[in-house]
């Protein structure tokens, strides 16, 4: 399981995502620069241990109609060859040093992984705790009752209604195709979604303290 260090961070997470949202195509523009709080998120652990996978939940109080936003993040220590439409920006942290902060949609460690959560075959993980699954987050799978491993990944459309990822899969031997949609915006209530896909669903906090919670990804098959 990966290990959270409690040390600096510079910039801050939240100076970076204040400087790269709003150049997002799901960037509900208020007319003025972001004014971001941390309203929750889990992680998940790359096998390979080389990656941090964080989900981070943030909602920007700039206006007087909150809007929360989710924004998947991998955290590399070398720039990745091709992933540079997805670089976030660069950070030092106190006992790693250097990180490339990417938006995880474009990093293929992240996308396996979230699937992997949906299908059972990885466990969230708290966000600023080590070693502590999250309980909170709630999983359904693709394809219920068999192991699904992703061959390839393609981005698909990225705009208001969030990002959309093409992927091919193994299941049972068979070759599928399904589509990956990150949901960017998040509904102040929880919202309806296609019982037939999976899901991933996590708890955030509103700005007057309460907790809700929702769907913030969603995956399903496109070949029946």
């Amino acid at each position: 399981m990966a290990t959270i260090h409690h040390t600096t961070l510079v910039p801050s997470k939240l100076d970076l995502l204040t400087a790269w949202l709003p150049a997002q195509p799901w960037y509900l523009d208020a007319g003025h620069t972001p004014s971001l709080r941390k309203a929750g998120g889990f992680r998940l652990d790359d096998p390979e241990g080389e990656v941090g996978i964080e989900f981070m939940i943030v909602t920007d109080v700039t206006s007087g109609d909150p809007v929360t936003y989710h924004v998947p993040l991998t955290y590399r220590a070398q720039p990745q060859p091709g992933m540079q439409d997805g670089l976030v920006g660069t950070a030092e942290h106190g006992v790693l040093g250097t990180r490339y902060v990417y938006d995880g949609v474009y990093d293929w460690v992240l996308v396996t992984q979230l699937v992997a959560l949906m299908q059972g075959q990885a466990e969230p993980q708290a966000q600023s705790l080590s070693d502590t699954p999250d309980p909170a987050v709630q999983a359904r799978p693709v394809v219920a009752g068999y192991d699904l491993v992703v061959t390839g990944c393609a981005l698909g459309s990225n705009g208001p209604d969030g990002t959309r990822l093409r992927l091919v899969a193994a299941i049972a031997d068979e070759q599928s195709d399904l589509v990956l949609r990150i949901i960017r915006a998040l509904p102040a209530g929880t919202a309806a979604t296609d019982e037939r896909a999976g899901q991933v669903r996590t708890p955030w906090h509103l700005e007057d303290g309460t907790e809700t919670s929702g769907v913030i990804a969603t995956a399903a098959r496109t070949d029946g």
